[in-house]
This record gives structure tokens, C-alpha cells and sequence, in this order.
């Protein structure tokens, strides 16, 4: 990496790491000695925020990891839960934040296929991703370029694998400009009796490095992911990571097989932190050590020193652990798959990584050193800010502001990003991507999961606590509107420099609102991602708080599959009250250009309650929305743009405490659904004996959209909502 060569080639007086000094002088103390100059790059990356979550781990404390689904939490590649008759989910989330905002394409992709290895390196196959990208205003042609090329890399690596990204969402907002984010999850199906875990515990065991060689390219990406971007930042092109989905083919196929054939006793993934890190965590959890011959790793550059063995974050690489029996059969696999492996080590009774170049000792470090990070505890300040005054001016008529809504980038068809992916390669993708509020995946034990992805920036920015409970709420209606019951989370935070108190503050308080959410819903944690730093130098701009909450759901009979599509016939029932909480909404930002007022409070029980009802109530839905970006208006017409069908609509029938209609419009309150229903007074009925609010405010016919004294033509809707994207990026829908 460019700005760590001079002090490479100086030696170790002329210490250049990322390290503070307090902690090199802790390293030298919990060490003993001066560590030599590999040691200290290896301690580097591994001691850095993106590593060791050493800022973040007192928080995190906070959220609920076990429940009696979890079959495998936090700590390991991926969590796993289980959706019964012996089958599991593993699910995991990540972020490739900085690199996407210098090489997008390259950024992107590598995202993707680091979080593939998280879910093969758990014995699952996977099955699914989702992504949540960020980005500045579309109006930005910078943005608009990282957009492209975001979405680009995301859908040819996964289109290469034949893994289909079924669901995700964008946001945009002016405090992404210089800082994307881009978090992708991804999903696999696994046997209860095929686990794999990343803990070498038996001494003697074979280390073996399969796939892509090692070259110089990823070189300190843990370091550069855990500063700010500065002008400097180029530079820092060599620690992006170099794609190949070819080879990544390859390793799922080999994975599986093996797998099935009992062939692995223990597994890590190489990604951030590399060698180094896949190795010490791996004799780590396992309480052992191990011993390593880098003049065994197969390299693609001449030269290659140690320093850059250890550190490279090359991709497509897996570091598998079995016993000297099963080890033949193992490398038969590799063989059979043309992939390119190497004995280079095993596991030792020391409880140090110890690495040689052949006959030379290069390290020798005790695996605590490199996995068990000092904590830093950081100082919180709640961040002082002039309220803005939450009146605005209340329009004459709202017949274009919803056109205008429809069009906004935060709600427009995103059918320009999906149509680039293959999101429906394989034979599991029930509700496609862009069909429902969560994608539904069929499952092997004869049921289906679901899986949704969600943020609101714009409220956390506001109220980090109120505004993280609303994302979970939120995604807690995605996977109910589809028909399945939430189970779990991952979770993953974005946030600017976390050295800064009122970072921290807003960071801390964004995870309480997670936990708290969590706890209510009754949907552990079981794994996650945190990324700090997503802060620019040059411009001082920090992003908006970004926790991304991806939420999985189960259900046992297909048949409870259900989409947001209105039919002839449909009465539409809409549960939940309407509250004039303005503040964050999409209203206020495109229309007013303000994000004044409170924003919406999440009532816990009663979302829950509410969520629970719907479930129990599918035999009388047919139609089944959430209603959250945009309000109750957009919810409407998207269930008509869905079943491309009209609605009369009676506005004074929407139980409400909003005085102006704007309010009772584009209000982001929680706790509501829209419902098609050929049973309304029925199920108003059981809803009001349950204590929620419901009332029959229209029914779904012709081909306009009416909303009290207001209409629109249901082409007028489509369009605006349709080709707003693609006007900006281009191209043919």
C-alpha cells in the first residue's frame, strides 16, 4: 500500500502504523518484547476498528443474540437459524463501503463475494442476496457514476456464480456523496449435521489454502476501511481487492461436496485482515495454535515478501482445516474442481501463530494477541441541534405532489437495478424481487424464508433510537406483508468517525433502539457488520446515521405467500392509526426541502400485536402492503400501480389524529398495513376485539385511483413511479 512503503522499507524505528501510541506501547507490554516488523502489520490490521470492533463491542453488548431458533451467533462467519425439520438459514451482512467509493465496480463485487466465503465457511450453500446501497443525489453526476458501476459489480459477480439478488433497497441523500455505502447480505440454506465452524480444536490437524492466489492487491484494506477519506485516498487503490467469480464458482461447488461428503473439520474465509486473520481466529476459537509455511502459499507476483503474505486480502481464498485421514479425499475434491490449493500448515498445542519461510521463523505471536483487540472506550455526547420549526405550509391541492412523491428516487421503481441482476436464476425465488414488501425464497424442508432489507437514514439522522426501533418495525412489516413470521436479524452500522462524542453518541443510541426493537419482536441477532469512518476529509462531510437492519421470516405453508397486488373486488382495509409525524419523511425532504418535526414513534407491543394479528388473519387477506416511505397515499397507489388496477378511496374514513391533509397523506407513522380483502367487516371486527385500530376506507375497481376528492389515472401513476430512474441513468425499461 502507497503510504505504508517508506516506512516498510525504513524498519520498525520508523514506525508507520495505524495504531495509537498507547496502544503499541500495550502491544509491547502484553508481548514482552519488540514486535519485529511483519508482527507489527499483522498486529496492525488486526487491531484495527474493521478487525477487532474495539470501539464497538461494549455496545453491542446491548442486542439480543440468543433465543431457541439460534443455532450458531455472533462470532463466527455467518448466524444460523433454524426453520426446522433438520434445515437452517445462515445469513450474514457486510459492508465494502471504502473501496466502492474508489473503484465501485471492483468494491462492489469483492462485497459480494466476501460475503458469499461468510456463508460457505458455515457449510451452507447459498441461495440469495440482498443489498442496501447509499448514495448522494441523483442529481450529482458523481453519484450518479457510483451508482452505475455499483450496481454493475454487484449483478456480474452474482450473475457469474449464479446466486440471484432477490431483494435490497437504495437510498439517496446528500450526506453519500463522497461516502457510498454498500452492505450486502447473503443467504444459504444448510443441514443441521453439515455445520461447520471456524474453531480448530484438535492438534494435528492439516491446514489447507484453496482457490485464488496471493498477490499484492488488498494489501492493509482493513486499515484503509477503518480511517476517514482524505485527498490521499487513491492511493489506497491497491488495498481494493480483485474479483473473480470464476474461481468463486468453483469454491462453492467444491464446498458442497465436500461438505456432504464430511470432509471438514473446521473452515474461515479470507477477507479482511487475510492469512493472518483467517489463521489466528481460527486456532483461536478452537484454543490451540498453528504453525505456517508461507513458502507453501501460492502466489501470483514475483517477489512477494512475508509482510505481503500475511496481509494480502486477495480474494477467493478459503483456509480449511481437516485430519490427516480425511485429508486425501479432501484434496481430491480440489483436484476434480481445477482449484488451485496448498498444504501449508497445521494446528499446534501452543496457543501461538507461528509462521516460518521455510526453515526461517519470520513470527511467532500468541493468538490472543491478534483475536482478543483491547476495548477503547469512547466518550458520547448527544449532538446539540437547532430544531428546525415542523410547520411548513400546506399545500392547495395534493394531485401533483403524489406524482412528485411516486418519482422521488427514494420510492421510484428500482426495476433499472434488479433487471441488471439474474434474480431468477435457480427454482427458489417465489415472490421475485420487486413483486413484494420481502422476497420469499422456497426452502428444502418444504416450507419458504423470507428476506428484507432496511434503513431510514433520514430518521436516524433525526432521533438515532426512535429512528433504529423504526427500522426494525419496518422490516418486521416487510416479512409479515409477505406472510411469514420474523424470526432473526443481522445487522449492519454505518457511521462517520467514531473518535468524534457525537458520533459515538449517535452510534450507541442507534444500537439501543436495535435491542430494544429486538428484544419486543422476539428476533435475535445473530451476527453483523460495523463500519465507522464513513467520513470525508476533504469536504468535512459525515454521512447520516445508517443502520441496515436485514430481517429473515419463515413460514411452514407456501400458500400464505401474499403480495401488495389489488384485485377486482378487493375491499381495502387499513390497519393501524395515522399520527402527524413529519419529521424525516419523504414529504418533508422532496417537497419542503426540510427534515423538521419529530419523526414517527414506534409503539413496540402494539407492532408486534399488530403483526401477530395479520399472520393469524391470511385466510381473509388477499392483497397485504406495509405503509411506511411516503405515507399512506404512496402505499395506496403502489397496491394499484401492483395489480394495475384503480381504487375509490374514502380519505374521511382513515382512522386518523392528523388536522391537515397532507398530514393524513404522507404521514410515515407505524404500525399500519394496507389489506385487499373480500371479508372487510369481518376482519375489522376481529381487529377491533384485538384493540387495533382498522376501518374499511375503499374498495379496488377501475382503472383510476381516488382518494377523496382527488384522482389520478392509473397510467399517470405508473409513469411517474416507472421511468423516473431511468431518465436519470438511461437505457430502456
Amino acid at each position: 500500500m502507497a503510504r505504508k512503503k517508506k516506512a516498510q522499507e525504513a524498519g520498525p524505528k520508523a514506525l508507520n502504523v495505524d495504531l495509537t501510541k498507547d496502544e503499541q506501547l500495550k502491544v509491547r507490554e502484553l508481548l514482552g518484547r519488540e514486535p519485529n516488523e511483519v508482527e507489527w502489520g499483522m498486529i496492525d490490521i488486526m487491531w484495527s476498528e474493521h478487525c477487532s470492533y474495539k470501539s464497538s463491542r461494549p455496545s453491542l453488548k446491548l442486542l439480543p443474540t440468543a433465543g431457541e431458533r439460534v443455532l450458531l451467533g455472533p462470532g463466527f462467519d455467518s448466524g444460523i437459524v433454524d426453520i426446522g425439520k433438520g434445515w437452517g438459514v445462515a445469513f450474514k451482512i457486510e459492508t465494502h463501503n471504502h473501496p466502492s467509493a474508489i473503484d465501485p465496480y471492483g468494491g462492489s463485487a469483492t462485497g459480494i463475494g466476501g460475503i458469499v466465503r461468510d456463508i460457505l465457511a458455515v457449510g451452507a450453500f447459498p441461495v440469495c442476496f440482498l443489498d442496501s446501497l447509499h448514495f448522494g443525489s441523483l442529481e450529482s453526476p458523481h453519484s450518479q457514476w457510483l451508482f452505475r458501476y455499483v450496481v454493475k459489480g454487484v449483478g456480474d459477480y452474482g450473475n457469474c456464480i449464479g446466486v440471484p439478488t432477490t431483494a435490497g433497497e437504495i437510498q439517496f441523500d446528500e450526506s453519500f456523496e463522497r461516502n457510498c455505502l454498500v452492505n450486502v447480505a447473503c443467504a444459504g440454506f444448510v443441514k443441521h449435521d453439515e455445520i461447520v465452524k471456524g474453531d480448530a480444536k484438535d492438534v494435528g490437524d492439516i491446514l489447507i489454502l484453496v482457490g485464488g492466489s496471493t498477490g499484492r492487491d488488498g494489501v492493509h484494506g482493513v486499515t484503509f476501511a477503518s480511517r476517514n477519506l482524505d485527498e490521499a485516498s487513491e492511493e489506497d487503490r491497491p488495498a481494493v481487492q480483485i474479483p473473480d467469480p470464476f474461481t468463486k464458482k468453483l469454491i462453492i461447488d467444491a464446498c458442497s461436496e465436500a461438505y456432504g461428503a464430511k470432509l471438514v473439520k473446521a473452515m474461515k474465509d479470507l477477507g479482511g485482515g487475510g492469512l493472518t486473520c483467517a489463521s489466528s481466529e481460527m486456532a483461536h476459537k478452537g484454543k490451540k495454535g498453528a504453525r505456517i509455511d508461507i513458502s507453501k502459499v501460492m502466489v501470483r507476483e514475483k517477489g512477494m515478501s512475508p509482510y505481503d503474505m500475511l496481509l494480502s486480502e486477495s480474494q477467493e481464498r478459503m483456509l480449511f482445516s481437516t485430519d490427516k485421514a480425511r485429508l486425501n479425499s479432501l484434496l481430491a475434491i480440489f483436484k476434480k474442481y481445477s482449484l488451485p490449493h496448498a498444504v501449508i500448515g497445521e494446528i499446534t498445542g501452543d496457543r501461538n501463530l507461528t509462521v516460518v519461510n521455510g526453515k526461517e521463523q519470520i513470527v511467532c505471536l500468541p493468538t490472543h494477541i491478534l483475536a482478543e483487540v483491547p476495548v477503547v472506550e469512547r466518550a458520547k455526547k448527544e449532538p446539540k441541534r437547532e430544531k428546525e420549526h415542523a410547520s411548513v405550509p400546506e399545500p392547495k391541492g395534493i394531485e401533483p405532489l403524489l406524482l412528485k412523491m411516486l418519482s422521488s428516487e427514494n420510492i421510484c421503481s428500482r426495476r433499472w437495478v434488479y433487471q441488471q441482476y439474474d434474480h431468477e436464476v435457480g427454482d427458489r425465488s417465489a415472490i421475485k424481487a420487486g413483486n413484494g414488501d420481502a422476497s420469499v425464497m422456497l426452502a428444502p424442508n418444504g416450507g419458504a424464508v423470507a428476506f428484507t432489507s432496511d434503513s431510514n437514514s433520514t430518521h436516524c439522522h433525526v432521533d438515532p433510537y426512535e429512528g433504529s426501533v423504526g427500522v426494525i418495525a419496518e422490516a418486521l412489516r416487510n416479512i409479515t406483508a409477505s406472510g411469514a413470521r420474523a424470526i432473526s436479524i443481522v445487522d449492519n452500522l454505518s457511521f462517520g468517525n467514531p473518535e468524534k462524542p457525537e458520533v459515538f453518541w449517535s452510534f450507541h443510541e442507534s444500537v439501543r433502539g436495535i435491542a430494544d426493537a429486538a428484544k419486543a419482536f422476539e428476533t435475535p441477532c445473530v451476527g453483523g457488520n460495523v463500519s465507522f469512518y464513513n467520513e470525508d476529509d476533504v469536504t468535512k462531510l459525515a454521512i447520516k446515521p445508517a443502520p441496515v437492519i436485514v430481517m429473515l421470516g419463515m413460514m411452514e405453508d407456501r400458500g400464505d405467500m401474499r403480495t401488495p397486488a389489488l384485485a377486482e373486488g378487493d375491499s381495502i382495509v387499513v390497519l393501524g392509526l395515522t399520527k402527524p409525524e413529519m419529521g424525516g419523511s419523504e414529504y418533508h425532504r422532496v417537497v419542503h426541502r426540510t427534515l423538521a418535526g419529530e419523526v414517527p414513534k414506534v409503539d413496540l407491543k402494539l407492532e408486534k400485536k399488530t403483526a401477530d394479528f395479520v399472520l393469524s388473519n391470511l385466510d381473509k387477506i388477499s392483497a397485504l402492503h406495509d405503509c411506511s416511505k411516503g405515507g399512506l397515499l404512496v402505499a395506496l397507489a403502489e397496491m394499484c400501480i401492483s395489480g394495475k388496477i384503480g381504487a375509490e378511496t374514502d380519505s374521511s374514513k382513515v382512522l386518523s389524529k392528523c388536522k391537515r391533509f397532507d398530514e393524513l397523506a404522507f404521514s410515515e407513522s407505524h404500525g399500519r398495513y394496507i389489506i385487499g380483502t373480500k371479508e372487510p367487516e369481518r376482519l375489522v371486527a376481529e381487529a377491533k376485539k384485538k384493540g387495533i385500530d382498522a376501518a374499511v376506507i375503499g374498495k379496488a375497481s377501475g382503472g383510476k385511483f381516488v382518494f377523496g376528492s382527488y384522482s389520478w389515472g392509473l397510467e399517470d401513476l405508473f409513469d411517474s413511479w416507472e421511468f423516473s430512474m431511468w431518465k436519470v441513468m438511461g437505457g430502456k425499461p
